[in-house]
């Protein structure tokens, strides 16, 4: 922290520093407790995909053995052709959101084609769609626990060191200010006292040189 002037305007500087930080940290706190919400959402929906994509993936293994058979080819059946983000605004914090996903299914023929492959479709135009918006909650959650720990920072600079050290920086100087104005009056009656015995000594000086003269005229 820089050194502080042990002044009258270094104190009214400080003093409305002191005001800005004890204005400002509420809305930070705020701020924080909110974006720490957020982030518990994020986690939730994070946990939640990740268990459904779970599902699918088991659901695949356990109903459609029938994939491991290399007469039915089943290769680039489904195909995401765009993938369409927009930027959320969570709290002051851009987070990534999925806007639209499109997928082609390649045309195959009813009669070509077993009837589980309707099936598998099915399944595999949800895993992709899983996956796609479990790796953008990925950085949703990235990017929320960022600016919650951040913001946290933040709180931690105000209430533990700005706020702290302006205090002290306030009551330092007062003390300073208080001692240099007691030492003023200190000194005002010193030298008031220095005059008032030096006016004296002057007076009485006067009136013995008047004694004296009266003296000698008789």
């Amino acid at each position: 922290m820089a050194k502080v002037a042990l002044n009258k305007s270094s104190l009214n500087k400080e003093k409305r520093s002191l005001k800005t930080y004890n204005r400002y940290l509420p809305a930070l706190e705020l701020k924080r407790q909110q974006l720490m919400a957020e982030r518990k959402k994020a986690e939730v929906a994070l946990t939640e995909t990740r268990s459904h994509l779970a599902d699918v993936e088991r659901l695949v293994r356990e109903q459609l053995p029938m994939l491991a058979r290399e007469d039915v080819p089943v290769e680039s059946l489904v195909k995401v052709t765009n993938v369409t983000l927009m930027d959320e605004n969570i709290v002051g914090t851009a987070v990534p959101k999925v806007e639209n996903i499109s997928i082609r299914v390649k045309a195959y023929s009813d009669l070509a084609k077993p009837v589980w492959v309707d099936f598998l479709v099915d399944l595999l135009q949800q895993m992709v769609r899983l996956r796609i918006e479990y790796q953008v909650r990925v950085l949703r959650h990235k990017e929320l626990d960022k600016a919650t720990r951040t913001t946290s920072q933040r709180v931690n600079l105000f209430s533990k060191v700005l706020i702290p050290q302006t205090r002290k920086s306030i009551q330092k100087i007062q003390i300073y200010l208080s001692d240099q104005d007691r030492a003023s009056v200190m000194n005002a009656k010193l030298s008031k006292g220095k005059v008032l015995a030096q006016e004296a000594k002057m007076a009485k000086a006067r009136a013995q040189e008047s004694g004296e003269a009266d003296v000698n005229v008789h």
